[in-house]
């Protein structure tokens, strides 16, 4: 690759922007830069799967061209070259959900995320790979394979927005699109060394969906190398949609302001590991706090902080609502009974076990959560962020399907190891996981930061802060990029 492209692909997104739009670089010189990029890491890393033919790509790229030309822009966007985790649709690419059975589904019209994007002038040059259904935090399946961490191609990439995080991580992508349920954006931006929001409930509607009422508790949002990318693009994947009456009603254009602030005096509770609760593997909790320091030399107040409620009954809570939610996810493709060979065992247990819930547990599950979330809002009279691991464990062998144990205690369900996620998920909090830095095994950690109900804003603003704080640290590239 020659310099010029690899000054290209290491540009954030809005650097890209103002580049493009500059006519410092056009977008055909930005697309072959970026797939040159792919060609080049790819392979290897398999971050990104059903490509689109370059050809067709470059003709794109030539039509953007062309309407800079004319004086027109799409957006913010234009030329910039995406790849959409392989969970949403996008017009004429397969959406495989990772599953055999989905392997030749072809999408005939855009979901509402690709839709956004594509409305701000993205060319989607394929997919990023995901786990089977989105399920686990590990990135494998048996239609493209597994998608290698960035800084370590012998270890998981994380999931299921795995894709997305190398693609960041070997800057193949400026930006991207995951989603989140149980750590989905945050775990494997903590484990190759991005950013990754998970918005609050409702801030990016999600469509199509056949329930818009009671699953709320997955979540589209933004990846980034930069906060400020990761905030821009949240503008364009938020806002109300009519076909999501529970979508937020704010203005997303609040997040494409300057993210400068003050944060001396900001209050930040340590949750650590729960007082022992939360096995942890040794190194994380020391990386996690070495990273705190950082707020305290911003004037940040940094204090130990303690959940409301028994975690043991927050961890039963969230199996209620995960299986009562995630089993009929999986139901339709076992109206064939033949489909349960094509299905891995772990999609088959959360189905299994949703078969067993009544309506009045998961009425108890959702009094419980209400309990929960008043819990985390009186602690939010305390603190202004929350802070806790975005990771129980390292990133493990890729050939290994889940940790078996984690610090000796043994896991009794295949994502137990992944606790540490649930709470703002459970209570519908926005939540960033921002880069620690790497531990004596060379291996990338992150940090969570818990917002208050709705505080995208103000979490942008304090996680900019940490990156303007850590630059350094933050601008180091993964082996060979």
């Amino acid at each position: 690759m020659t310099t010029a492209h690899q000054d290209i692909t290491q540009l954030g997104a809005l650097d890209l922007s103002r580049a493009i739009h500059s006519k410092q670089v056009s977008c055909r010189e930005v697309m072959q830069a970026t797939l040159a990029q792919v060609d080049r890491l790819n392979p290897q890393s398999n971050a990104i799967v059903s490509r689109v033919d370059s050809a067709s790509l470059l003709t794109q790229a030539d039509e953007r061209d062309a309407q800079l030309a004319r004086g027109e822009s799409m957006g913010w966007l234009h030329g910039i070259p995406q790849a959409i985790k392989d969970l949403a649709n996008v017009q004429g690419l397969r959406t495989s959900l990772g599953s055999p059975l989905m392997k030749d589904f072809v999408a005939t019209e855009d979901g509402l995320l690709a839709q956004r994007m594509k409305g701000a002038g993205a060319i989607v040059i394929g997919k990023t790979n995901t786990p089977e259904f989105g399920l686990g935090s590990h990135t494998f399946n048996e239609v493209f394979g597994p998608t290698r961490n960035a800084w370590d191609p012998g270890k998981s990439a994380g999931g299921s927005s795995g894709g997305a995080g190398v693609a960041l991580a070997q800057r193949m992508l400026s930006v991207a699109d995951g989603s989140d349920f149980m750590g989905s954006l945050r775990n494997p931006a903590g484990w190759n060394h991005v950013f990754g929001l998970r918005p609050s409930q409702g801030r990016v509607p999600m469509q199509p969906a056949t329930d818009v009422f009671i699953a709320q508790m997955g979540t589209e949002g933004p990846m980034g190398r930069h906060v400020r990318d990761l905030a821009m693009l949240l503008s364009t994947q938020a806002g109300a949609h009519p076909l999501c009456p529970l979508s937020l009603t704010g203005d997303p254009q609040a997040f494409a302001a300057p993210l400068d602030a003050d944060m001396r005096g900001q209050r930040v509770g340590w949750l650590g590991d729960l007082q022992g609760y939360l096995p942890m593997e040794d190194g994380i909790l020391d990386i996690c706090q070495s990273a705190l320091g950082s707020f305290a030399d911003m004037g940040c107040r940094v204090d130990e902080a303690r959940l409301g409620m028994p975690p043991e009954q927050i961890w039963q809570t969230w199996l209620v609502w995960r299986q009562a939610l995630v089993g009929p996810r999986v139901a339709p493709f076992l109206i064939k009974p033949a489909n349960r060979e094509h299905i891995k065992p772990e999609a088959l247990w959360e189905h299994d076990q949703s078969l067993q819930l009544t309506g009045a547990q998961l009425m108890a599950a959702s009094a419980a959560r209400t309990r929960f979330l008043a819990t985390m809002v009186e602690l939010f009279k305390s603190f202004d962020v929350l802070a806790i691991p975005v990771s129980q464990v390292w990133p493990f062998d890729v050939d290994m399907r889940w940790p078996q144990t984690v610090a000796g205690r043994p896991m009794d369900t295949y994502h137990r190891w992944m606790e540490v996620v649930i709470y703002a998920t459970l209570a519908g909090l926005p939540a960033i996981s921002v880069p620690a830095g790497w531990g004596a095994n060379g291996l990338p950690m992150g940090l969570q930061l818990i917002g208050k109900p709705q505080g995208e804003l103000a979490l942008l603003q304090l996680a900019h802060a940490y990156e303007m704080a850590n630059r350094v640290m933050l601008a180091q590239t993964p082996p060979g990029v």
